[in-house]
């Protein structure tokens, strides 16, 4: 009776189990999508229906969408932030690949130090660098330009790259570089032919967070970028209105455009950087 019981009662209690970490996982992507909904649909509001309560607009119209894009100069925020994005994404991954695979791979003295301070780097608060920076860029007269932005953001963001892909390279076995370098192939052959492929999913994991991160980035934007023309979405955004009145209706607007790219590209590629977040995680 009690042997026919328990296996029973084991398999009530796994059930129980999974219902909770079910209930707790909608829970969570409520606590998490509910703010995104409201921003979606008070960007649908109009300005004298943005304080309403209500889930979802009584009269729904774009004309924030065409405020944001018509009188606030948005698509050239976004193009600035794409630019801005893309090429600091392409120079981190570009020297974070081989940095991480030399880190991972080749021998070399003082590899903990040198871990160690690019943890440092990646932890080391942005409000601390903005002034050095902006003296920096005044004398080599690169304020307001792409430039100065993208090294910026480049010089800030290769450490927590290089170390996501260093630990993706030690998951990687070593006998396919042997295999390689029996063919004759060097070492950046080897790289780029060989261990590249296999990386992918931690090239991809690096590449989204350095993405985001340029995308979003405020502090820096603000403090290098005055003018108009090379402002990026964060700090368009929060110059938005005048002195007497706030365009929520418009700020929803421009919010939601300027989430949608990060949206989608974590729709696309989610299975890729979970891959590789979880095979980055295996060794330190």
């Amino acid at each position: 009776m009690t042997a026919t019981a328990t296996p029973a009662f084991a398999g009530r209690s796994r059930r129980r189990r999974s219902r909770g970490t079910n209930a707790a996982a909608l829970l969570i992507a409520a606590f998490v999508a509910l703010p995104l909904y409201w921003m979606v649909a008070s960007s649908f509001k109009g300005q004298a229906d943005i304080t309403s309560a209500a889930a979802v607009p009584e009269h729904p119209t774009t004309a924030n969408y065409g405020n944001a894009f018509g009188n606030y100069d948005f698509g050239t925020y976004l193009a600035n932030s794409a630019i801005v994005a893309v090429a600091t994404t392409s120079l981190v991954l570009a020297l974070g690949t081989f940095a991480g695979y030399a880190l991972a791979r080749l021998p070399m003295r003082g590899k903990t130090a040198i871990m160690t301070a690019l943890l440092m780097i990646s932890l080391f608060p942005t409000v601390a660098v903005v002034a050095p920076l902006y003296l920096l860029l005044r004398d080599i007269g690169w304020l307001n330009s792409y430039q100065g932005l993208v090294l910026s953001y480049t010089a800030l963001m290769l450490p927590f790259a290089i170390w996501i892909l260093r630990n993706f390279f030690l998951s990687i076995p070593k006998e396919m570089e042997e295999v390689a370098r029996v063919d004759g192939a060097g070492p950046v052959r080897t790289v780029l032919q060989v261990i590249l492929p296999q990386a992918l999913p931690g090239v991809f994991t690096a590449g989204l967070f350095t993405f985001v991160a340029a995308w979003t980035e405020f502090l820096i934007a603000l403090t290098l970028d005055n003018e108009d023309r090379y402002r990026t979405i964060a700090v368009g955004i929060a110059l938005f209105g005048g002195q007497y009145t706030t365009p929520y209706g418009t700020i929803f607007a421009a919010s939601a455009v300027a989430m949608l790219p990060i949206a989608l590209l974590v729709l696309i590629f989610r299975r890729t950087v979970v891959s590789g977040l979880t095979a980055g995680a295996v060794k330190g």
